[in-house]
């Protein structure tokens, strides 16, 4: 029964919950196998689960990073180790236009969180998922900070659009004499026409009537045969 799959997963599963808690508690140096089996009280497991272990398992899980001298370390979502990698962490998203990041892979990836978490109060926002009421953070930017009139804000907290679509809101704002924003989706760059270069019509000199004669051009004056150059008597 030793050998069995659930018998192995719930090992390993033992061992993933272990190495996180110690990142957590800001334990970060790596360990052998044997010491993690150690420390999580494993040692009786048998020599093919050991194997399965070391070659598999933990060679490919996500959440356990194999150094090169074989050793294995918690594998975060997020590389941060204080309050101030998170608050790099949240401006680089939010300069990147990425948005937020989950609250519980902050507190997975960070090691202390809570009070990580507490010192930067007025650095972070706070906003709950609807779909699955998960906490996202982002960064306060306070630049961003606009006053809003408080007539202004009773009034959109007054209207409901919740039972009206697109076409009854662009209709509405309509017959208020305001023209909604269209979205047409991203438009192809039209490529310019090219003009052809007019074509010259290639002009052929017509020469004028005997001009190609002229050196030999004969003419007769008193009964005197004279070619050009020549007089002929």
């Amino acid at each position: 029964m030793t050998g069995s799959s659930s018998y192995r997963f719930g090992v390993l599963a033992r061992i993933v919950r272990h190495m996180r808690a110690r990142h957590q508690d800001g334990d970060d140096h790596p360990l052998t196998l044997d010491e993690v089996l150690d420390e999580t009280n494993q040692l009786d497991v048998g020599n093919k689960v050991k194997q399965w272990l070391q070659t598999e398992a933990l060679q490919n899980n996500p959440k356990i990073e194999c150094t090169p001298d074989n050793k294995y370390i918690f594998k975060p979502v997020y590389k941060i180790k204080d309050k101030k990698s998170l608050l790099r962490l949240l401006k680089q998203q939010d300069l990147k236009g990425l948005g937020g990041i989950l609250l519980e892979d902050v507190q997975e990836s960070l090691p202390h969180c809570e009070r990580a978490l507490k010192n930067l109060a007025q650095e972070i926002l706070y906003i709950t998922r609807p779909t699955d009421k998960k906490k996202i953070l982002f960064y306060n930017d306070k630049t961003a900070t606009l006053d809003v009139d408080e007539e202004f804000v009773k009034l959109w907290r007054a209207t409901a659009v919740d039972a009206m679509d697109d076409a009854k809101i662009e209709e509405y704002l309509e017959k208020q004499g305001i023209k909604s924003m269209q979205d047409h989706g991203p438009r192809k760059p039209v490529a310019p026409k090219r003009k052809r270069p007019a074509q010259k019509r290639r002009q052929f000199k017509k020469p004028r009537d005997n001009e190609h004669l002229a050196d030999v051009l004969e003419t007769y004056e008193d009964n005197t045969l004279t070619q050009k150059g020549v007089s002929i008597k």
